[in-house]
């Protein structure tokens, strides 16, 4: 199987889709059909978020923004809501904030360059999220707290990353993990760290189960993999592979998110202070 690093293929995309703003409108799009981690995501943040935005103003970090994909759903899900973003790639934020530009004019979102184990805020936000960032930083604990400390009370944390069981989806490949500075969070790995750094755990689940696991084999791995290997030339294999691959792979997804996984390449934890 040919290696493949995430990070290089981002780039790449990033490339391409910063040229114009409709590009990525549908990137975000795709990333919102195509990841089912954004299904949950998306999930928690309208159960839990809805909540906030009833009372009125409510201020949310996102902790690692990325392409900013979660940004543009909250803002159009909530409407009380304001959002500080950060993350640690410059040509990243500089990117999100052509995209948001208006919402930037409005105070609705905001874009800072910052590190999470040096972030220093404190009884600031009514909810942070972290999605696939902390299976990067060695020093999570420290990351947790500090997220813990810019809290206000009763605030809500929700993380998403790999768990134990991801290194199994890269099938002897470990360019997928390799990336990574662990293998990836069980329950008790990351419900024990949550409340070393002060947390309530409110919910913790794998995700990307039997059903999940597949779809993302189906719609992601091998694709990317085509992708990396031929380049541009894989983008007319790809069209007609989806046409059949990507109902069922949509169905699978659908099916993962109301499952109860005993087992799953990703997970989430959901905890309060």
């Amino acid at each position: 199987m040919s290696r493949i690093a995430y990070d290089p293929v981002k780039d790449r995309f990033a490339q391409i889709i910063r040229r114009f703003r409709f590009l990525r409108t549908l990137f975000y799009k795709i990333l919102d059909l195509f990841f089912l981690r954004s299904w949950y995501i998306r999930k928690i943040l309208r159960q839990f978020g809805s909540k906030l935005d009833d009372k009125g103003e409510w201020k949310l970090f996102d902790a690692g923004s990325g392409f900013g994909q979660y940004d543009r759903f909250i803002l159009q899900e909530f409407n009380n809501v304001t959002v500080q973003a950060i993350d640690v790639k410059k040509d990243y934020l500089e990117d999100s904030r052509r995209y948001f530009e208006e919402e930037i004019k409005t105070g609705r979102i905001s874009f800072k360059q910052e590190d999470l184990l040096e972030i220093d805020y404190e009884d600031t936000f009514d909810f942070v999220i972290c999605v696939d960032v902390l299976e990067h930083i060695e020093e999570d604990i420290k990351v947790m707290k500090n997220i813990h400390r810019s809290l206000q009370k009763k605030g809500y944390f929700l993380m998403h990353s790999p768990s134990i069981y991801s290194e199994e989806d890269a099938d002897g490949d470990e360019s997928f993990v390799d990336e990574h500075a662990r293998p990836g969070y069980s329950k008790n790995d990351i419900s024990q760290k949550l409340e070393n750094s002060g947390f309530k755990v409110v919910d913790v689940a794998y995700t990307y189960g039997p059903k999940g696991h597949l779809a993302w084999e189906l719609i992601i791995k091998y694709p990317m993999l085509w992708l990396n290997k031929i380049k541009l030339w894989a983008l007319p294999i790809m069209a007609i592979y989806y046409i059949p691959v990507l109902p069922l792979s949509l169905l699978l997804m659908a099916l993962d998110i109301h499952d109860d996984n005993q087992r799953g390449a990703g997970i989430y934890a959901l905890a309060q202070k």
